[in-house]
């Protein structure tokens, strides 16, 4: 029987929403996309900018996860803690988060604040604050960051040296966060340009999801957000990652409980053909107690605590990395050696009807849990409009699923997870050494 929990929950929710989705774009260039529903009296307002790590240059890195930071730092109208403080008082919350690609916040308020929120959002867009003493604070709070996510956290500090191996030439070599020499040295002049550039209107998708109507959201949008002038965009990325042509090994060694491994492989960006397969393969792979790697890894041999497999979607090709948390006494070779078993069965025997149907609903019921909320649909309407070139992707995503077959599994594994194509990083314990910090999620 072809039955699927994803297709219950498609029904249920109703696909007309793809019709219920209205786009404007400002004579600035925003482009802005509401979706009214009026089920509470609560909005979610996104903004999407298309600015992140990829966009810096060796002397400026980790400048964007500054600005998520500096944004909430005060502009003309509305002083330092004040955008924060109205968001309260207002029954509102709000967050952002920086990535490679892109630089995102969040605004989550009861639908009588609507314009308020417009108010807010374009007082900082236009007018934030560069005052050198707020910098030179919020450099240090940056930094702080650095040392608890990154220098002080295991996994944290691997990933960063998995990621500087991986990729030698294009920007996704630096982390987020940034390198410590560059975060102590931005100039005013390298803020103001970069600010310019990046968080301009034109550079920025919003989306409106809840209790709204759509010519309220475009009637405030032109009163507040138009007359922000456009900038010249940042400049293109033009460089690509060549291709790999053997391993790459790196170990780090600091104090830890016990040794990490990350092994990680090239695979495409968002937009390629290939990218939902390999996100079937992560999930028959590792999700749930019953995938693959979690039934011989941690149940049948017991040689590690935890497995597990993704990447995320990006501008340009990306890496899909399988990390493992081997147990005390376990040679970490067994480990590495039980995960290649496993990628070359995938190449070898094709993934059963019943294995494949499962993670494909594994993966839909997923997609359409998001959507029952208005900041899950928010969030993913814009990710959907910015990283595939139109939202409307995301209400055909069950067909992009569906129609993924166990030859497709088998020609993406054979492609990818090659041994020249693998880059492995192992955390060692250093003798006689404490335990380490546990994982902190997130660049926020």
């Amino acid at each position: 029987m072809r039955f699927t929990i994803a297709g219950l929950l498609a029904c249920a929710l109703g696909f007309s929403q793809t019709q219920d989705v209205k786009t404007t774009t400002l004579n600035n260039g925003m482009k802005i996309l509401i979706q009214e529903d009026h089920a509470i009296p609560n909005v979610a307002m996104y903004f999407f900018y298309k600015i992140g790590s990829r966009n810096e240059r060796p002397g400026i890195t980790g400048i964007s996860h500054f600005f998520e930071h500096m944004m909430f730092n005060g502009a003309k109208k509305y002083g330092p803690k004040e955008f924060d403080n109205q968001m309260e008082k207002n029954g509102g919350n709000n967050n952002a988060s920086t990535g490679n690609d892109m630089t995102i916040y969040t605004d989550w308020f009861p639908s009588s604040a609507l314009e308020l929120m417009f108010d807010m959002e374009s007082d900082r867009i236009r007018d934030l604050a560069f005052d050198p003493k707020l910098i030179e604070s919020e450099r240090g709070v940056v930094y702080s960051e650095r040392r608890s996510s990154v220098d002080n956290n295991n996994n944290g500090i691997l990933r960063e040296q998995l990621e500087a191996a991986a990729f030698i030439a294009h920007p996704y070599h630096w982390p987020v966060v940034g390198w410590p020499s560059d975060i102590e040295a931005w100039t005013m002049e390298d803020l103001k340009a970069y600010f310019r550039i990046g968080y301009a209107p034109n550079n920025c998708t919003m989306v409106v999801v809840g209790d709204v109507s759509t010519a309220q959201v475009i009637a405030l949008a032109k009163k507040y957000i138009e007359p922000i002038p456009r900038q010249e965009p940042p400049p293109p990325v033009r460089t690509k990652e060549p291709a790999q042509l053997g391993e790459r090994r790196v170990t780090v060694k600091k104090p830890a409980q016990l040794p990490i491994q990350m092994i990680a492989f090239h695979v495409p960006e968002a937009t390629h053909p290939d990218s939902q397969v390999l996100n079937v393969i992560a999930t028959v792979l590792s999700r749930g107690q019953s995938s693959r790697l979690y039934k011989k890894m941690v149940e049948d041999e017991q040689i590690a605590l935890s497995v597990n497999a993704g990447k995320g979607d990006t501008f340009d090709p990306t890496i899909m990395t399988f990390t493992i948390q081997p147990r005390r006494g376990v040679e970490l070779a067994r480990t590495e050696k039980a995960l290649y078993e496993e990628l070359d069965r995938l190449q070898s025997t094709a993934v059963s009807s019943d294995e494949l149907q499962k993670a494909k609903n594994q993966i839909l019921a997923g997609h359409y849990r998001q959507l029952k909320t208005i900041a899950g649909r928010a969030n993913m309407i814009g990710h959907y409009e910015v990283y595939y070139g139109d939202y409307s992707k995301m209400f055909t995503i069950d067909k992009e699923v569906d129609k993924i077959t166990a030859a497709d599994i088998q020609r993406v594994a054979k492609t990818y997870f090659t041994e020249k194509n693998r880059t492995v990083a192992t955390l060692i314990p250093e003798e006689g050494a404490a335990g380490g910090r546990g994982r902190r999620g997130g660049n926020q």
